[in-house]
């Protein structure tokens, strides 16, 4: 098996992935000229260029570590979501990769399907290879899948090729093993069930379900999807009683919300497009010394001071940013609602999750990546190109913000401007 560690070689494997790039822009606008694109080709390319990338070891992200944990501890008839790897009731499943987990103080933030796939993988003699060929197998199913949706919604077939042969998809998937691919599979066919409403729209509520039952972010898109269906009132009755029926006793079990969900939620933070500049600007202008003046007014005009007392912990830049940030997403999320196509739909719920998050992993774009695609959003395809330099803070001491920072959100930025100016 190959060993190449893309870590140690950080130049060489951005010079590789840009001129796969390269070769994407040149393959879609070829088979974009062609009188009948073939979906065999599309398909034939994207199995090669996954192939090629399964040997290497995931030495950019140490995700698949933990999967493969939470996959052993669940398979051994103990709870993840109670259980962190630090506990001592799953010291007898130490061995020499526990030592290399990532957050080990963290229960697992991943939901009961992600968590049957890896437990599943460990049940293989290589169960990191055999879980990457497993997600690799989901993603490959991705590829299909937007070929029946680009026909059904009458897009040309060769845009798929800016998902199907998309390097970062195929290094986040096939090369690191991310579970993401899972859930954009199930949005994926969401979609395909979408466009032929109301007679799938029970295919449409399984896949939603089964996507937050992967991973929890497609749990805000549910009122849009249900208004989509046509059936509003069945779409919801079988994606949440679906869902509910694997997370209630996920939420039983663990006494409410995971921790792990928790932590994730209120300490991760990593290259938000908005998130990095606006805390450091709430900074700035001293708004965290505003509100605890504000506090102490309250203090002196209502005489409860325990109460106010309470709040003042929660006082500080990132935690005002992310309250803002959540703010600007439900907006965003209302905005969206109003969206009657699938796609266009798909788009703006994904799009706005990242750009409202406080972190965003070069892997977390594979899940806006067929929308954009299939809708040719060209600054969302940039990002994908660029996103691949915030790793560079991970393995250099160089900083993300603010050169890093700008590198992978500036370009993007500039082709959404240009592209709204020449429409405008």
């Amino acid at each position: 098996m190959l060993t190449w560690d893309l870590a140690a070689h950080l130049g060489i494997a951005f010079s590789w992935l840009a001129l796969a790039v390269v070769g994407m822009s040149l393959g879609s606008r070829r088979l974009s000229r062609m009188n009948a694109a073939s979906g065999a080709l599309i398909l034939l390319v994207a199995v090669v260029v996954r192939m090629l990338m399964l040997p290497l070891p995931s030495t950019l992200s140490d995700d698949i570590q933990r999967y493969l944990w939470d996959g052993k501890v669940a398979s051994s008839g103990l709870n993840p979501y109670r259980f962190e790897p630090n506990a001592p009731e799953v010291r007898q499943l130490r061995d020499e990769a526990w030592e290399r987990l990532p957050h080990r103080q963290v229960p697992t933030v991943y939901p009961p399907l992600a968590l049957a796939v890896f437990s599943a993988s460990t049940h293989f003699p290589m169960s990191a290879f055999a879980l990457k060929a497993l997600l690799t197998l989901f993603d490959l199913a991705t590829c299909w899948l937007l070929l029946v949706l680009a026909r059904a919604v009458g897009l040309p077939i060769s845009r798929v090729v800016w998902y199907a042969w998309n390097p970062l998809v195929t290094l986040e998937v096939a090369g690191m093993g991310h579970v993401d691919a899972l859930g954009v599979a199930c949005m994926v066919l969401l979609a395909v069930c979408l466009s032929r409403r109301p007679k799938w729209f029970a295919g449409a509520a399984l896949a939603a379900a089964g996507g937050v039952l992967a991973k929890l972010v497609p749990l805000l898109g549910f009122p849009t999807w249900a208004r989509q269906s046509g059936r509003p009132v069945l779409f919801f009755s079988i994606a949440i009683g679906i869902a509910a029926m694997a997370l209630v006793p996920v939420a039983v079990s663990s006494g409410g919300v995971p921790a792990g969900l928790v932590a994730f939620g209120v300490s991760w933070e990593f290259n938000g497009p908005i998130y990095e500049p606006l805390w450091r600007f709430i900074d700035r202008l001293e708004i965290p010394f505003a509100v605890s003046r504000l506090l102490d007014l309250l203090k002196i005009e209502t005489g409860n001071h325990d109460l106010w007392n309470q709040l003042y912990p929660f006082n500080y830049p990132q935690l005002l940013a992310k309250l803002l940030l959540g703010i600007a997403l439900v907006a965003a999320l209302g905005v969206g609602f109003a969206r009657r196509l699938p796609l266009a739909g798909m788009l703006w719920i994904f799009g706005s999750l990242v750009l409202f998050s406080a972190t965003v992993y070069p892997w977390y774009l594979l899940w806006i990546l067929p929308w954009a695609a299939l809708t040719g959003n060209r600054a969302w395809l940039v990002a994908s190109a660029t996103v691949i330099l915030s790793y560079i803070p991970q393995f250099t001491e160089v900083a993300l913000f603010p050169w890093i920072y700008l590198a992978v959100w500036l370009p993007p930025l500039l082709v959404w401007t240009r592209h709204r100016w020449s429409s405008d």
